[in-house]
């Protein structure tokens, strides 16, 4: 059976809490597993969770400040101890070249897995070799140079069982149908059109370290699940454009502004021991299905929307 889920390993921003691990999140779909931003702890907060560096496929880092790649070697060392059988790709800001070859090489261990480095130059679709969707980056404002990621499936078709029955069609005459695009049932020709709907394609965004920007919406833009920070409060928005963050109250305004099914709040400032202001600022400007985010939760991608 397909999973389509987001595995939450941390919800830490800077400083870590009792209760708070670094960053860390594994979006799980269908074969593929994307963890984004593996910060410090990432490798044991995998195993609190029941996730395996196995079933990794590929690693997003949106930049290089500590608490989103420190830890990286942990989890690539991880990835060749395990012997994952499959190639890993690794995006990352190009400008952190430096970085990212200190972090994979940070220490000596036996290599037995292929890590591919794909560097980002500029803002677009990325190169994602085997994925049943695409992955594209944009350029977030932050104090360092700063990439989100959306992952975009294409639209399909889906076959409706009632229509199959009416025109009689089962068995091995189903399969011939998906693949030939028609077959002959008692001398008529039934077209796949005819037995099946539009099937729209979803959509996630992931949103870190930013002020508001452009690229905040065009990662947003009809998504279907948005993980997004929300650092500070409404109270501290000062702060947080002078640091490069993001308030809840503006993650929720950008949500409702989108189109999102599904809004995860994210990266809390240590400053906040209770949530409870978080999840009273993002319901003053979103409706929709909000989640504030705890270390090892884990959230559904929502059913497929009807309106795309």
């Amino acid at each position: 059976m397909s999973v389509r889920e987001l595995v939450v390993l941390g919800t830490a921003s800077q400083v870590p809490t009792r209760h708070r691990n670094h960053n860390g999140y594994l979006l799980r779909w269908d074969g593929e597993g994307l963890l984004f931003d593996p910060g410090e702890g990432t490798q044991r907060q995998m195993l609190h969770a029941g996730v395996s560096a196995t079933g990794i496929t590929r690693i997003g880092v949106t930049h290089f400040h500590g608490d989103h790649c420190l830890g990286l070697p942990g989890v690539v060392q991880r990835i060749n101890l395990d012997r994952v059988p499959h190639p890993v790709d690794v995006y990352y800001p190009a400008t952190g070249e430096a970085f990212y070859e200190r972090l994979t090489q940070a220490s000596a261990f036996h290599r037995t897995a292929e890590l591919r480095p794909r560097p980002i130059e500029q803002p677009g679709r990325l190169a994602a070799p085997g994925a049943p969707f695409e992955l594209h980056a944009a350029r977030l404002s932050h104090p360092v140079d700063s990439f989100g990621y959306r992952l975009v499936e294409p639209d399909g078709t889906r076959l409706v069982p009632e229509r199959l029955a009416a025109h009689g069609l089962r068995g091995p005459a189903v399969g011939r149908l998906q693949r030939e695009g028609a077959v002959e049932v008692d001398g008529r020709r039934v077209t796949l059109a005819e037995v099946s709907e539009h099937r729209p394609g979803q959509r996630f965004g992931f949103v870190m370290d930013t002020r508001l920007c452009d690229g905040v919406y065009e990662l947003a833009e009809g998504a279907d699940l948005l993980v997004i920070e929300a650092t500070f409060l409404s109270a501290d928005a000062a702060l947080a454009e002078e640091h490069g963050h993001l308030t809840a109250a503006q993650a929720a305004k950008v949500a409702t502004e989108s189109g999102v099914s599904t809004l995860v709040l994210t990266h809390f400032s240590q400053r906040y021991p209770d949530l409870e202001g978080h999840l009273a600022e993002a319901r003053a400007h979103f409706d929709g299905r909000l989640v504030v985010a705890e270390d090892l939760m884990r959230v559904s991608v929502p059913p497929r929307r009807a309106d795309r």
